[in-house]
Parts: structure tokens; C-alpha cells; sequence
């Protein structure tokens, strides 16, 4: 049917779930700690630290950096993921899932961690401008996991909450959701082991953009 079945508002996270930029991310966290000769954090826990706003990312990923210096950090994080930023592409099928929903009439949104001018940046670059009839960013309401992002998009489209899905890659999407009281989906993908998602009870876990759009096919 050309119509949403059980879910008006789709609001998806942008690093890992539809941007397959998690290993970039967690190189750039590296390589601004190498720039500032401080302890580089692993591979994993640089990856833990995708979806929440950059201070707060970066304030996890190297904790026992001065505080005075995250801005610092911050400036060269950002200087190596601009350098890069053009590697970078939606994951296979994603553009071809976006445009199915629209025809079904779901209303499409955006709740990342990335700043205004990041997501910007990449929704052009993906050439994705005019796909989504909504965007949160962490640098213009509270990060991830607190759930106002995710309510002020309820609240933009005049949608109930239990009519709202939250899909993303990480345990602090399906929390934003989770506190917000919405239904979410988690793809295993992106930076965080599928198997810490248990507590957060996703509908399901799609384990490639195809499996994604199928699900959301038959039960979006």
C-alpha cells in the first residue's frame, strides 16, 4: 500500500547508518592525537564515541586530555575529516530505500551527531539536499543519548511518538529513541557490536542496507 503501515515519521542517524564513514572517523580521532602527541585511543574506542556530539565524543575517546585542549583536538579532528571527507559514500542501496519511502509518504529526518555545517556538507555531497523534510544536529540541541533531538522532530511534525522509528548504528541511537519512547531499528554496520543492542529492544537488526529495505517494506 502507498501509504505508511505503521510508522509516520523515519528519522535515521547519519555516520554508519546511511554514511559509510565509521572507519574514516575513527582514523581522523587518531590522527588528531597523534598531531597533538597524546595517547591515541583504539580502533574500538574511537568507534564507540560515532553519533554523539564532537566535545563529547572527543572528551570519551581521550579522557585524560586537559580540558583547555579539546578545542585543539577538535580544530585537528576536523582538519583530517575534511581532508577525506571525499572517499566517503552512502552505503549501497540507500539512496534507492529514501526515495521508496517518499513515495509511500513517510516523512524522513535526521538526528546525528555531525554539527549543521558537517551534515550540510555531506548531504550535498551525497546529493541527498532534498530527501529529508527534517535534520537535528548535536551543536544546535542536546547530543545523543538525551532524547530532545528526537522530540523536537516529533513535535516539528505533529506525529506521536509510537508512530515515530528511530533507525541507527550505534547503543546511543537506540537509547535517544528508547528515552524517547519511540520504536527503533538498529543496523550492524556501523561502529558498534550488534550484540550490545539487546537492552535497548529494537524491533529489528539489519545486518546490510538491502535487509533494511525490506524490512522497512514490510513493516514501516
Amino acid at each position: 500500500m502507498n501509504r505508511p503501515q505503521q510508522f509516520d515519521l523515519i528519522v535515521f542517524d547519519w555516520d554508519g547508518t546511511l554514511f559509510d564513514s565509521t572507519a574514516l572517523i575513527v582514523r581522523c580521532i587518531q590522527n588528531a592525537c597523534i598531531d597533538l602527541d597524546v595517547a591515541v585511543p583504539s580502533a574500538e574506542r574511537a568507534a564507540y564515541v560515532i553519533g554523539l556530539g564532537l566535545r563529547d565524543a572527543l572528551e570519551h575517546a581521550v579522557p585524560d586530555l586537559p580540558a583547555q585542549r579539546y578545542g585543539e583536538l577538535a580544530q585537528r579532528y576536523r582538519h583530517h575529516y575534511i581532508a577525506s571527507q571525499h572517499e566517503l559514500s552512502l552505503f549501497e542501496g540507500t539512496l534507492e530505500m529514501l526515495r521508496e519511502l517518499k513515495t509511500r509518504h513517510h516523512w524522513l529526518a535526521v538526528a546525528t551527531g555531525k554539527g549543521r555545517q558537517g551534515l550540510n556538507e555531506a548531504l550535498a555531497h551525497s546529493d541527498l539536499s532534498g530527501m529529508f523534510d527534517g535534520t537535528r544536529t548535536a551543536d544546535e540541541t542536546a547530543s545523543k543519548p538525551h532524547p530532545r533531538m528526537l522530540l523536537e522532530l516529533i513535535d516539528q511534525f505533529g506525529v506521536r511518538a509510537e508512530r515515530t522509528l528511530m533507525i541507527g548504528a550505534t547503543t546511543h541511537d537506540l537509547q535517544l529513541a528508547q528515552n524517547a519512547g519511540t520504536a527503533s531499528v538498529g543496523v550492524s554496520f556501523g561502529a558498534h557490536d550488534h550484540e550490545a543492542f539487546g537492552p535497548f529492544e529494537p524491533r529489528h537488526v539489519a545486518h546490510s542496507t538491502a535487509e533494511l529495505h525490506r524490512w522497512l517494506r514490510e513493516h514501516a
